[in-house]
């Protein structure tokens, strides 16, 4: 894992002014999200009408290096569309958690995209049937092949003020962040069980006297808040007192800090 890095640009935050709360690079959140998700839209360039782009909804899975790879078939236009010019990009999104798609996480990465040469098809066959395993009825037949993106860079949106360009080299060093996969059930217990013990840190640790809250993201250096205040709704970060790794260890911290604050 990277060490962590505060991006040019940050969350949009309404309170009282802040230390330095250290996140995730752009390039980890990037990583993260398309860890997460499977189906994204590929553009191509059009052949019938030369230099407009052309969406297609496409599954994908991802190598070691973050390198999304396709399953297609030679009918399809937009593998018609690569063999042509293989130049295309990758929009990924996570799901709104609050009703507002433009709040919601996203990343477009732009590259090449290439048929994948005999002697890697093995395993990236395995690494595609791992993700997406129907394909499997189809992934033999004569008309499929599979394609890779060779990315050349990245553009990164968090949600409202955070955005910026990932370097490919920094995307591909970096690793999808280890409360990925559980971060949507410590949401959940968060929210259903805890909202006091959320409210009493956002006193603690950012001076926000808040009526309600609730946590919207959680990674392993710290989570976001979305508090109902007097003055309307507000936002803040909260760092861990450590890293955390598993779902265990946020608990385990979270209790710690939470008894702090009481004390």
């Amino acid at each position: 894992m990277s060490s962590a890095a505060t991006p040019p640009r940050q969350h949009a935050y309404t309170g009282p002014e802040l230390p330095h709360i250290p996140e995730p690079t752009h390039a980890e959140r990037s990583r993260t999200l398309l860890y997460l998700n499977s189906i994204a839209t590929l553009s191509t360039l059009s052949r019938k009408q030369s230099g407009f782009p052309f969406g297609s909804l496409m599954p994908y899975a991802l190598d070691a290096a973050g390198r999304p790879i396709f399953l297609i078939s030679n009918m399809a236009m937009h593998t018609q569309n690569l063999k042509a010019d293989p130049r295309a990009s990758l929009f990924v999104t996570q799901p709104s958690s609050d009703g507002d798609p433009l709040g919601a996480a996203r990343v477009t990465l732009v590259g090449n995209v290439l048929q994948v040469p005999d002697e890697e098809k093995s395993a990236v066959r395995e690494l595609y049937l791992a993700r997406h395993e129907n394909s499997r009825y189809w992934v033999d037949f004569t008309d499929f092949s599979f394609f890779r993106m060779e990315v050349l860079d990245l553009y990164y949106v968090g949600g409202f003020g955070v955005m910026g360009w990932v370097p490919s080299p920094d995307y591909q060093q970096s690793q999808p962040d280890p409360l990925a996969e559980s971060a949507a059930g410590i949401l959940q217990h968060m929210n259903a069980d805890h909202t006091d013990a959320m409210i009493l840190l956002a006193r603690t640790h950012s001076g926000i006297e808040a009526t309600e809250a609730a946590m919207t993201a959680v990674d392993r250096l710290g989570f976001h808040l979305r508090l109902k205040t007097a003055d309307g709704f507000k936002g803040t970060r909260i760092a861990f007192t450590r890293e955390v790794a598993n779902a265990t260890e946020t608990r385990t911290v979270l209790v710690e800090m939470v008894k702090a604050a009481r004390s």
